[in-house]
């Protein structure tokens, strides 16, 4: 798995490693890497939070930089 880098706009919490996170609506489990995985809690917080231009950001990024983990996750 390549090492991703996160963009200028990204504010959220960078982890130092990454994890197995599962869709809750298929059972799906991707393993992601660090950088990956705070992307994908930055997504799911904006969400929470109704902020669907950080969330639209994101999901862009997570196609380009891991488009397989993105068909799993939050296709």
């Amino acid at each position: 798995m390549k090492k991703n880098k996160l963009p200028k706009w990204f504010d959220g919490v960078i982890y130092e490693k990454g994890g197995i996170v599962v869709n809750p609506f298929s059972g799906e489990e991707y393993e992601l890497n660090n950088i990956e995985l705070s992307m994908y809690d930055l997504i799911k917080g904006a969400e929470f939070f109704n902020e669907w231009d950080l969330v639209k950001k994101s999901i862009n990024w997570f196609r380009k930089n891991n488009p397989k983990a993105y068909m799993v996750l939050l296709d």
